[in-house]
């Protein structure tokens, strides 16, 4: 007979960074309380991880100090005792001197979404807007080739909406990256049509 699996209610981040988790899943806190992550898909991993492979090229090209982190922990500022948000990739330019597991001074951050989780995903996006740091947010599309980009302007402020593209040229201000979007969907079922 299996045990019941004990999840608690509530509780903080620094609760939730010290709870020894259900082995298997990806978890993250969301307004105090513990949200299992469902596993992504071919496409989604695909995605995560050719445009984690650019970016690293990117920064080791021009050596910079940035650094791409895959599902890093991220605590908005908004109800930050009460959130560990988890995005897909994060790309931070400060070094560290001791091990985070809440990453520091995220400049961007890239959620992929997919059908499953578009509501949990674009709560997780809102609350990113709240971090001070935070450049730019990029939201990749798992069933069709499509990016969404809101940008911080320069006064500090972010736009009622993402600019979204199907073709071209994406261009990632907060890094000094562009690619062009088709070729972040390569070696999907998406590039094939």
């Amino acid at each position: 007979m299996v045990a019941a699996l004990k999840i608690p209610p509530v509780m903080t981040v620094a609760e939730f960074l010290a709870w020894d988790a259900p082995a298997n899943t990806r978890w993250q806190l969301v307004d105090g309380e513990p949200q299992a992550m469902a596993p992504a898909s071919r496409t989604h991993n695909t995605i995560m991880g050719r445009l984690n492979q650019l970016l690293g090229a990117h920064f080791d090209e021009r050596r910079s100090p940035c650094t791409v982190i895959p599902t890093a922990g991220i605590v908005p500022r908004a109800r930050a005792n009460d959130n560990f948000r988890i995005p897909d990739l994060a790309v931070t330019c400060t070094g560290y001197d001791t091990e985070e597991y809440a990453l520091s001074e995220p400049v961007l951050l890239i959620e992929i979404l997919s059908p499953s989780n578009q509501a949990q995903t674009w709560t997780n996006i809102w609350s990113y807007l709240s971090i001070p740091s935070v450049r730019e947010v990029l939201v990749l599309h798992s069933t069709s080739i499509r990016a969404e980009l809101l940008r911080r302007a320069p006064d500090g402020s972010w736009p009622d909406r993402a600019v979204t593209m199907t073709d071209g040229v994406l261009a990632l201000e907060s890094i000094d990256f562009r690619v062009d979007l088709s070729s972040l969907y390569e070696r999907t079922r998406l590039a094939t049509g």
